[in-house]
């Protein structure tokens, strides 16, 4: 916790109460824990206080110990203020109605535990009193414990998680598609299509335990996982498609109860309209009913499950009752002759048959019924403890259901031919000459007519009502066909909206907040269930499940590829958070898992992998350009920082080369916020190019930035799209300061090697101690061989006066408009009459575009180059690109020419594009006596008076006030001063309508009073209406013409 937050939740130490110890040789004291005044902590305020005593008579000392370790009051053996470790420490919500407790911070214990222990010696012997902070729960205060709320319907692994598992899995497709899908795969290749379904969901429900396990998972399901383990910027995404898949998969069983349903319709004659409007009707009505049931809430929803899963365990006996019981000949006749080996070894092979006879099609079709795995996730908020009962729950589900699979196309396929007529009159009778071809005829059957004309009514690769034609009692396995797809339909319907009121909750995405809301004891996403409802039936209306499945199995596959990379990823980043305590996985299965997902998306259905892809991408595009506040600790940010790490250890070793400099700024801000111009100057030639730092030197004892402040700061620099980092110091003047973060600050090669500031505006008017720390701060960073630059801008840097001025509400309604005009400020005032510092965003000239304006450097010194760097740089970026670069440099009346041509071909060398170069040739010329006289009056001030200089304590003057000019300094440094004088006039007259001045920046000697020096560069920069930046490098080559 920083200083600030820590200091409104003191301690009041005087009046704490007091706890007591006694001793008894009976028995070693006990610790017990309570209340000095329940009522007040009932009723009072949130910050109330716990005492704890120690003592050995307490009447009920058991209880009262009992009680001590639940509340986690107990102290620590180091002092009395001081808590033991506690679960609510590090909880970030507690349950509705209870306290939440935090640690003292370190300011409690550092200011108020001597003050608390000092106070508690005066009295007593005793050890004092444990003091807890005790903060209420939104909505909790005043409550009188009288009104509880009843708790929320909470399940466990079984029915939370195995059971709505298997219910999922088991859908439309095993009792209407998987003997259809075994006649034409054969056995074998339907065994195959199993376990390759299963490897992907048995490996994603393996991803899904790690991640589930790393941590207590909220309401969400699968994109919670995958939001908080990649971040928003995947995690949004997959959060809109998996919605959107679970609401599909709700259509897809849903439409396969319907054909069920139309099915008796036609065998007993009573068609509504016609077979696929019959479809549409029924699905309405029947996605209608499970909504309701979905509204009335979760208990109503388990209940139903239970039911549907206790109606297929009897439908599934009563199949494996039929194909042991000897067939009829009216089954027969239907296909089925109950268990023959010539059957099995015949359906052993494919058959492919019609437009969808291909391995892949009839994987796309068989994958949504092993899609299931991820309902009890998908309720993750639902149940008792998410940890242990989604690994146990999806597991075994996924066990026993493939059981299932395997032993259905197992039995059927060794019980039932390929093509049978239904005809009874098709019996083959003893030493029949009819033509007869096919394994029915050695079964005593003929029916080779409609085979051959594929128009057979019946069998594995015609019916699709199979296992309720081999069943014992069919009407058993139409209610198995009934439990299974609508236990599916209604557990997806209930997914889609628990996992969209997640993502709406998030706020990733805008208008979509609405369906987010909760509503009763379980916080049900009503409106969410509607908006998944109308999506249901508008797929409900193709009616065509070979359509549909397609679509799902492509989401499906997305989702579960993101799942398993989301483990990968991870594991791979070796962050410490990453602490699973399922262990039973492997990060190259995970990779495998998520590889082989996506290339089953492009083998299934290529175009409907596009298009999920198309989405995909869209989405997120928009998320990473929004950039949403949240912060969940993903991989993402857990691999960022192993990257960089990684890499700057990589750089460490790598040597220093010309081609490669880049100027690397420490940037004496202060507050960045209240320097926005100097940030957005540093910023433009440093934005992915090189390292800023914005250097904040603290001089003030009390002046301590808190965490809260510094994070508004950086969010500051991110709203203003500056990449810089924001470093505050505390020093006890600015030259410490400054040293400190030019020797501290960075990391390996990634340290500043130029220091840039502002110029000091009050510099003849402050204390001359201050003026003295500003100059002793650039001969340092000379001394220390780094470069410097200045930068003067004609209404100063600093905007604090703004800023406090735009609090006053009157002022800024009234003048915004003129106040924007004047100057260039776009800040916001703050609605709550506090400055908001993230808010902050005045606008400044170097957020403008720049025009055609020029840009001219006076390049008087040669400083290896970096006065030209910059200048470069900045024509790189889009404000500047239309700016041109005019060099001035210092030559002869005789040798203009020659100095020209030279400068022009070192530039093109250097391949920097110069528009004009120009040769001064009369800075020896005396500098106008008006502008001379100017400059000695800002050195006046400073000046021995004649009392010093007679009283023949000059030295010592000058020891004690090195600021101070003496006459015979003045003399010595005249010549200097009058060049100076001189070239200023030159830089107003060129450069009137420039953008950016840039002129080199003199070095002093040791020797140079810093008055005198602060005085070279007021008169260098003085009377320029654009800004100004004196810059020097450190002497080093930072640009070369050569390739190696």
């Amino acid at each position: 916790m920083g200083h600030r937050g820590s200091k409104s939740a003191r301690f009041d130490t005087g009046e704490l109460p007091q706890g007591r110890f006694s001793v008894s040789e009976e028995a070693p004291p006990q610790y017990s824990s309570r209340q000095g005044r329940r009522s007040t902590a009932r009723d009072g305020p949130a910050d109330s206080e716990v005492s704890v005593d120690m003592e050995t008579n307490v009447p009920d000392q058991s209880q009262e110990h009992r009680d001590s370790r639940q509340e986690g009051r107990r102290p620590s053996i180091y002092n009395t203020i001081d808590a033991v470790p506690n679960l609510d420490f590090y909880a970030n919500s507690t349950a509705a109605g209870r306290q939440r407790r935090s640690r003292p911070s370190l300011e409690i214990l550092r200011k108020s535990c001597d003050d608390s222990e000092s106070g508690s010696n005066a009295e007593d012997s005793g050890m004092g009193s444990l003091s807890v902070i005790l903060e209420q729960e939104n909505g909790d205060t005043g409550r009188n414990g009288q009104g509880k709320s009843k708790e929320p319907v909470r399940f466990g692994w079984i029915t939370g998680v195995m059971v709505r598992c298997m219910l999922n899995i088991w859908g439309v497709i095993l009792f209407l598609r998987l003997s259809w899908i075994t006649s034409q795969a054969g056995i074998i290749l339907t065994w195959v299509i199993i376990f390759m379904s299963v490897l992907v969901t048995s490996i994603t429900a393996l991803s899904v335990s790690a991640i589930s396990t790393n941590g207590k998972v909220k309401s969400g399901g699968a994109y919670f996982m995958i939001s908080r383990t990649l971040g928003p910027e995947l995690g949004g995404p997959i959060g809109m498609v998996f919605s959107f898949a679970n609401a599909l998969a709700c259509a897809l069983n849903t439409v396969g109860f319907s054909e069920t349903v139309r099915d008796l319709l036609i065998e007993y004659n009573a068609v509504i309209v016609d077979p696929v409007n019959d479809v549409r009707i029924i699905g309405v009505i029947t996605v209608t009913v499970l909504l309701l049931i979905s509204l009335a809430g979760m208990e109503w929803e388990a209940k139903a499950q239970i039911l549907f899963f206790l109606v297929l365990m009897v439908s599934f006996s009563n199949y494996i009752a039929g194909t042991i019981v000897p067939a009829t000949k009216e089954k027969q006749a239907l296909g089925f002759f109950s268990y023959r080996s010539e059957i099995f070894l015949e359906n052993l092979f494919p058959d492919w048959r019609g437009p969808e006879g291909s391995f892949f099609q009839m994987f796309a079709i068989f994958f949504p019924s092993a899609i299931g795995i991820l309902a009890g996730a998908n309720i993750s908020g639902d149940l008792k403890d998410p940890e242990s009962a989604i690994p146990k729950g999806t597991l075994m589900a996924i066990f026993w259901t493939t059981f299932s699979y395997l032993v259905i196309s197992a039995t059927v396929g060794a019980c039932v031919v390929r093509d049978a007529s239904g005809n009874l009159n098709d019996t083959l009778p003893i030493n029949s000459t009819e033509f007869c071809e096919g394994l029915d005829c050695s079964l005593g059957w003929n029916f080779t007519s409609c085979a051959q004309t594929q128009s057979c009514q019946f069998g594995l690769s015609n019916n699709f009502q199979v296992l309720s034609m081999v069943s014992g009692f069919g009407p058993l396995i139409t209610a198995g066909i009934f439990s299974a797809t609508l236990s599916s339909a209604l557990a997806f319907l209930v997914s889609a909206p628990k996992v969209f009121q997640c993502l709406c909750k998030d706020n990733i995405y805008p208008y979509i907040g609405f369906f987010g809301k909760g509503y009763g004891k379980n916080n049900e996403p009503l409106r969410a269930y509607i908006l998944t409802y109308f999506i249901a039936i508008a797929f409900i209306l193709i009616a065509e499940l070979n359509v549909i499945a397609p679509l799902i199995s492509n989401f499906f596959l997305c989702s579960y590829a993101l799942i398993n990379f989301s483990c990968f990823h991870a594991s791979i980043t070796n962050s410490p958070g990453w602490r699973p305590s399922f262990r039973y996985y492997s990060r190259w299965t995970a990779l495998f898992g998520a590889v082989i997902s996506v290339v089953l998306m492009f083998l299934l259905t290529w175009w409907a992998a596009l298009i999920t892809f198309s989405i995909i991408l869209f989405l997120l595009g928009y998320v990473t350009y929004k950039k949403p506040a949240v912060n969940w600790g993903s991989s993402v940010q857990a691999s960022a920082y192993s990257m960089a790490l990684s890499y700057s250890v990589s750089l460490a070793g790598v040597e220093d080369h010309v081609k490669n400099f880049r100027p690397q700024c420490l940037v004496l801000t202060g507050p960045p916020n209240l320097r926005p111009a100097l940030v957005d100057f540093v910023g433009t030639f440093t934005k992915n190019i090189s390292l800023m730092i914005c250097g904040d030197i603290l001089m003030d004892n009390e002046s301590a930035v808190s965490q809260q402040n510094t994070d508004s700061l950086v969010k500051w620099l991110n709203q203003r799209k500056v990449r810089s980092f924001y470093t505050p110091f505390q020093g006890d003047s600015l030259r410490e300061g400054a040293r400190h973060l030019l020797q501290a600050s960075g990391l390996g090669k990634l340290k500043p090697n130029t220091l840039v500031m502002g110029f000091k505006t009050n510099w003849q008017e402050c204390d001359p101690h201050s003026l003295e720390d500003y100059v002793n701060t650039i001969y340092d960073t000379f001394d220390s061989n780094y470069g410097v630059g200045i930068l003067r801008m004609m209404d100063g840097l600093d905007i604090s006066d703004e800023l406090q001025s735009e609090e006053n509400q009157a002022f800024e309604a009234d003048e915004a408009v003129d106040v924007e005009e004047d100057n260039n400020s776009d800040g916001d005032s703050d609605n709550e009459n506090k400055v908001d510092i993230a808010s902050d965003q005045t606008r400044t000239t170097f957020q403008s575009k720049q025009g055609k304006k020029t840009i001219d450097v006076y390049w008087i010194s040669d400083d290896g180059g970096l006065t030209l760097l910059v200048p470069y740089l900045l024509t790189r970026r889009r404000r500047w690109r239309k700016s041109k670069v005019r060099v001035f440099i210092v030559g002869d009346h005789q040798t203009v020419e020659q100095d020209r041509k030279e400068m022009v071909t070192l530039l093109r060398q250097f391949r920097l594009d110069v528009h004009d170069v120009i040769v001064m040739t009369d800075t020896e010329r005396s500098p106008l006596s008006k502008n001379m006289r100017r400059f000695e009056e800002t050195v006046t001030p400073f000046m021995l008076n004649d009392e010093q200089r007679s009283a023949g304590t000059s030295s010592q003057r000058m020891q004690d006030c090195p600021w101070t000019v003496s006459n015979k300094t003045m003399d010595a440094l005249r010549s200097k001063s009058e060049r100076k004088v001189r070239l200023n006039e030159i830089i107003r007259r060129n450069s009137k309508h420039a953008a950016l001045i840039l002129v080199s920046l003199p070095v002093p000697q040791s020797d140079c009073p810093s008055a005198l020096y602060m005085a070279w560069l007021n008169t260098l920069t003085c009377g320029l209406h654009c800004p100004v930046l004196l810059i020097r490098g450190n002497q080093q080559n930072v640009l070369t013409f050569y390739c190696q």
